[in-house]
């Protein structure tokens, strides 16, 4: 059935099939139910366009307020239009169709923004931005938010500065703290003076904060930059103020501040004033980073002019002589440059820390060869330093400037220096007394050997009052006369240029002041035995030894000692013996080798024997550990010499058992040599016997080759055999894994004697089967074992019925033997001298036979 409905589509007319005919009967039912037309539209969208816009427009008709209906509607229309140019007519239906919505839809900002968006779209540039305008209007201003990212992206999408200009700031009005992107808007049409103006503004603000994450220094930088590089398009702000204003706010970061004013300069064609702001910045820099950033510009500036000047002249014809001067005041100005950088460099690093005394002296260094800057420095330098704030010896720079007048004969000027620089209140009393020695010794090189006496004098005068030493309220001055280091050097002047009774009077007072040290008082005795006066050098080394502890009294002892023997020998020997005694009473172990050899060396030289052989003994006592082989080795040398050999055997048996192992392996080795040089072959054994205790296999390989080496010399099978069983023996002892297999036999089989009739007929355990073996035909025989050692005495001591027999040995106990009375002639065979020592003359060997 036909229909004629209004607005657009009242010359349309419009069929309706049969399945439509559902919907417009609830539609009639129910004209007012946006539900039901929503269906019936939903019914009808695979419809052509115009009848679905017709059952739009009907049901507008009826429900004009509904924003469902609407929205709805206006979506469909611009996909209607999608794929359509922009001039097509249809673009204009449905801008009628926006408008219409807004007469009741008005107060709706998705329709507005819908509306806008689809304008913008269309390149409307006028009706878009009255549409615009009339949203911001509509709209209430709470949902301007939503408005004005899409008219400011419409704005800065065509070519309309002055009107992007102008929709900006009223932006700005509602949006303050979004000013960064108006900036960054008016920096790209090249309005740079409304940008810094508004830059400047966002930088004074101390509340504003950046939405590009910016901090305030980097927008500072920012500034400097805009208008440092566009002197000729920003006049409304003062370039140098606003500069020197971030200065003065960030201090950390000059130096790229700095550069931008210089720059600023620069461009305006201000050469003189940027050289001027470049030279005011590398005297007041604080950090090195920013000076290097300064001079790396400066000297950038002064090259590109020089460069640029030098074209210029390059290009003309005939250069003046105007050209050829500015040219070589350029060059000249550039080079002077280069030249200071190191001292401008200096001055910087003072200016971080006015009380470094190492820049002082480097400022000094690069003076040279100007006196009359060297001069300057170290004036400023002494007034500007704080003794207490000092970074360094403040001292130094007090002597070495007083060195420099000395360097260039100003003696008068240099003693000046000095007298001032011994009122300064140092820190510590020490860089006071280097003051005094210092300016004595300047009067030593100039060979006025009086006045540094007459100094030294001076410096070492008591105060009025009692004051201590390291009391930190007293002034340095009134603790200069416990300096040791001015003491010193007195007595040395004494020494040199001064009397015998002068010098003693100062050495005298040092010890009396309780400040002397263990050199000092070898010093003094050695200067008074250079003057003959030995008993009294004795007694300052006596005073010494009473002043002093161990160790530091160790020294004085040693050298005491030492003159002493030197100067009496024996003929005092109850004398030394006392002193030797009084210094060994609780000298620490690891002095008191040196002082035991010296006293066994006294009695060896002067006294009785056997006294050396007690000093000995109680050396090897005496001495650490690892000092002790070495006491040993002497003592056995010794009592060979005095006593001869047999008398060493206690000697090594005392080593063997209290050396550490490795150590009383290798004496028993001597030992066991020693032995059998002598023809001791049993003794010998039994100590190889005793060592191998303590000798693995798998480490000590050496002994065993040495043990074997002698059982074959002089020993038999059943000697090697036994050597054999020991070494086997001992290796089951250091071998861990054969102990843990016994251990796990021992478990399983139970408890188990050590004969072999005892043992199980299961075990397979060759080693024990041996070892059991071994003990039932040994019998009774036991080896040594460390700790108690029992050597054999001789080869018929002891009669065991199992031992080795030799079958090449005689047997004097036979009956044959015993049948023999009458006398048979016996050979004399000469015995070695070293086995009766020294205490035995040659000339009584023939006597005793």
């Amino acid at each position: 059935m036909p229909i004629k409905p209004g607005n657009e589509t009242e010359n349309m007319e419009i069929t309706f099939s049969d399945e439509d005919l559902p919907y417009e009967e609830e539609i009639l039912r129910n004209p007012y139910s946006v539900k039901h037309w929503l269906r019936y539209i939903d019914h009808k969208k695979a419809a052509p366009n115009n009848g679905v816009n017709i059952i739009f427009e009907r049901a507008l008709k009826e429900l004009p307020g509904s924003y469902k209906l609407w929205y709805n509607y206006l979506r469909t229309r611009r996909n209607q239009i999608k794929s359509k140019c922009i001039t097509d007519p249809g673009y204009e239906e449905v801008n009628n169709a926006f408008e219409r919505s807004l007469v009741f839809m008005h107060k709706m900002p998705r329709i507005w923004m819908d509306y806008c968006t689809f304008l913008t779209d269309q390149c409307k540039i006028t009706r878009t931005r009255k549409v615009f305008d009339r949203a911001l209007r509509a709209l209430p201003v709470t949902q301007h938010n939503r408005i004005w990212p899409l008219y400011l992206k419409f704005v800065q999408k065509h070519d309309i500065p002055e009107t992007a200009v102008r929709v900006f700031r009223r932006y700005m009005k509602l949006c303050p703290e979004n000013a960064e992107e108006f900036i960054d808007y008016l920096t790209g049409i090249e309005r740079l003076d409304e940008a810094a103006q508004l830059m400047a503004k966002i930088v004074n603000d101390e509340g504003f904060v950046s939405q590009q994450g910016k901090s305030k220094h980097q927008l500072w930088n920012e500034l400097c930059e805009l208008i440092s590089k566009n002197p000729e398009k920003v006049h409304s702000l003062n370039v140098d103020a606003i500069i020197r204003g971030g200065l003065r706010r960030y201090t950390d970061q000059l130096g790229h501040l700095w550069n931008s004013l210089a720059n600023y300069y620069v461009r305006s064609g201000l050469f003189e004033r940027a050289r001027d702001i470049y030279e005011e910045a590398i005297q007041t820099v604080t950090t090195v980073r920013d000076f290097t950033q300064v001079f790396d510009a400066y000297a950038q500036f002064e090259e590109l002019s020089l460069s640029k000047r030098m074209e210029e002249v390059a290009n003309k014809s005939s250069p003046t002589e105007d050209d050829d001067t500015e040219l070589e005041l350029r060059l000249a100005r550039y080079e002077y440059l280069m030249e200071r950088r190191l001292l401008l460099l200096n001055s910087v690093l003072l200016r971080q820390n006015p009380h470094n005394v190492q820049e002082w002296h480097k400022r000094v260094q690069l003076y040279e060869g100007k006196p009359v800057d060297i001069i300057n420095t170290y004036t400023e330098a002494v007034q500007t330093v704080d003794p207490k704030l000092a970074v360094g010896k403040l001292h130094t720079l007090w002597v070495d400037f007083a060195k420099f007048y000395e360097t260039n004969g100003q003696i008068e000027d240099a003693r000046l220096i000095f007298e001032k620089a011994s009122q300064v209140s140092y820190v510590k009393v020490d860089d006071l007394a280097t003051v005094w020695c210092e300016w004595a010794e300047m009067e030593i090189r100039n060979e006025n050997y009086d006045e540094a006496l007459r100094l030294m004098h001076k410096a070492t005068v008591m105060p009025s009052r009692k004051v201590a030493y390291h009391d930190d309220t007293e002034t340095v001055q009134s603790r200069l006369y416990k300096s040791l280091k001015v003491w010193s050097m007195y007595a040395d002047l004494e020494e040199s240029f001064g009397t015998f009774k002068s010098c003693k009077a100062i050495y005298d007072k040092i010890i009396d002041l309780k400040i002397a040290t263990p050199q000092i008082i070898i010093n003094y005795g050695i200067f008074l035995e250079e003057n003959n006066y030995f008993e009294e050098a004795f007694r300052a080394y006596e005073k010494g030894i009473s002043l002093f502890k161990w160790p530091n009294v160790y020294d004085i002892w040693n050298t005491y000692l030492t003159k002493f023997l030197t100067r009496y020998g024996g003929s005092k020997l109850e004398r030394a013996r006392d002193l030797f005694e009084q210094c060994l009473d609780g000298c620490p172990q690891q002095f008191a080798k040196h002082l035991y050899l010296l006293y066994a060396k006294l009695e060896e030289e002067h006294g009785m024997a056997r006294h050396a052989m007690a000093v000995y003994e109680r050396s090897t006592k005496a001495v650490p550990e690892q000092e002790m082989f070495d006491v040993f080795n002497i003592y056995i040398k010794r009592a060979a010499e005095i006593y001869g050999i047999p008398k060493t055997r206690q000697i090594y048996e005392k080593a063997i058992e209290l050396l550490p192992e490795d150590k009383t392996r290798e004496m028993c080795l001597r030992f066991a040599d020693m032995e059998t040089k002598l023809g001791e072959i049993d003794r010998a054994r039994a100590i190889y016997a005793h060592c191998s205790q303590i000798c693995d296999p798998r480490i000590t390989a050496e002994f065993w080759q040495i043990w074997k080496e002698f059982e074959v010399r002089h020993g038999n099978e059943d000697t090697m055999r036994e050597m054999l069983r020991i070494k086997r023996s001992v290796q089951a002892v250091y071998n861990t894994q054969v102990n843990m297999m016994s251990a796990q036999m021992l478990s399983s089989a139970g408890s188990m004697s050590g004969t072999v009739a005892d043992l199980a007929p299961g075990v397979k355990d060759g080693m024990r089967l041996l070892e059991a073996k071994a003990v039932e035909m040994a019998g009774t025989s036991q080896l040594a074992k460390p700790g108690g050692i029992m050597f054999v005495r001789g080869e018929t001591q002891g009669a065991n019925k199992d031992k080795v027999v030799n079958p090449d040995e005689i047997d004097i106990d036979s009956e044959e033997s015993e049948a023999e009375e009458e006398e048979v002639p016996v050979e004399k065979q000469n015995v070695p001298s070293e086995v009766f020592g020294s205490l035995k003359k040659q000339g009584e060997e023939d006597d005793d036979d």
